[in-house]
């Protein structure tokens, strides 16, 4: 990687953390509508009746789908229940459509910033709904520092219901001794590379060694015939997983973020692959911007284009 991408790359990966720089966008009249048009392309919209139908769109097309309504470290009780109650509705929206599919949430929406306690409570909740729905519960992996907090809660809820699945981020070292404990709960794992900013100590940088971990991971899950998801654009890892055969495995689904290599995804699918979208609402998207942009830098050049010309935007036809 050149050096000016990793400094691009660290410089919105802090930014993703700075608590004042959100603030400023989320508040600021001017920045916000500017910097939605880039967000834009990555979220579905700012409200619930924005996603489900592009939902609909997508499951009409054979994909799978999983919704997200965006946000992570809120720190309010009111809010934290606000997006409780917001993931009920979605749950039982997608339940009334007879929409069978995957609902992903960070742990520190509903609660985990404020206490394990509340998280644990609120997660039981949405469980029992989704359950209720036949939806799968999707929780999302956060910085390595809320790891074992997460891991706890979801074992304490992974055997009363096998509808919640895990998120698993390979770049962290422990993950080796994570997967080995979580491949015995029935949930399903995703796998993702990960995106946080972490310590050298903690995780593993992006390289041909950090693809190795990810397929070695994928083949131990497949080998113990463990419902798993992978969730990765990297071109490389996908061709030397379907060389292995390993997207014929009816375990097996890819996951792809809604916005990002279209095509890729489409042409898996049309190869008969088990392919998945995620989709995201909501109006807590500064985080996910910086990720988006963190990924790969030359996608500062579509957040040009679309703040300029918002008409370029991929939406669910172009896949």
């Amino acid at each position: 990687m050149k050096k000016t991408e990793e400094i691009v790359i660290q410089a919105l990966k802090s930014a993703a953390r700075n608590a004042q720089m959100k603030h400023d966008v989320q508040q600021s009249t001017e920045l916000y509508p500017l910097l939605w048009k880039a967000a834009n392309r990555y979220v579905t919209g700012e409200e619930r009746k924005d996603a489900i139908p592009i939902a609909r769109e997508f499951i009409a097309k054979d994909y799978q789908i999983s919704l997200e309504f965006i946000g992570e470290n809120t720190t309010d009780l009111m809010e934290c229940r606000k997006a409780k109650d917001e993931y009920l509705q979605l749950i039982e929206g997608m339940g009334a459509l007879a929409i069978r599919q995957t609902v992903s949430l960070d742990l520190s929406h509903i609660g985990l910033s404020v206490n394990t306690e509340l998280a644990y409570k609120h997660l039981i909740e949405l469980a029992k709904k989704a359950y209720q729905f036949r939806i799968t519960l999707m929780i999302s992996m956060e910085e390595s520092s809320k790891t074992s907090d997460i891991l706890d809660i979801y074992k304490k809820i992974a055997n009363q219901y096998s509808n919640v699945g895990i998120t698993l981020q390979v770049h962290l070292y422990r993950t080796e001794k994570d997967l080995q404990q979580l491949i015995q709960y029935p949930g399903k794992i995703r796998l993702v590379k990960g995106a946080f900013q972490e310590p050298i100590d903690v995780a593993q940088k992006r390289s041909e060694a950090l693809n190795e971990r990810y397929l070695h991971y994928v083949e131990q899950l497949i080998n113990a015939n463990h419902p798993i998801s992978i969730a990765t654009h990297d071109e490389v890892l996908i061709q030397e997983m379907e060389q292995r055969q390993y997207f014929n495995h009816p375990n097996v689904e890819i996951e792809m973020l809604y916005g990002i290599q279209p095509d890729l995804i489409c042409q898996l699918k049309e190869k008969g692959y088990r392919c998945k979208i995620y989709l995201t609402y909501g109006t807590d998207w500064y985080l996910y911007l910086c990720h988006r942009l963190a990924e790969y830098p030359e996608n500062l050049y579509l957040a040009v284009a679309d703040i300029i010309n918002p008409s370029t935007l991929t939406r669910s036809e172009n896949y």
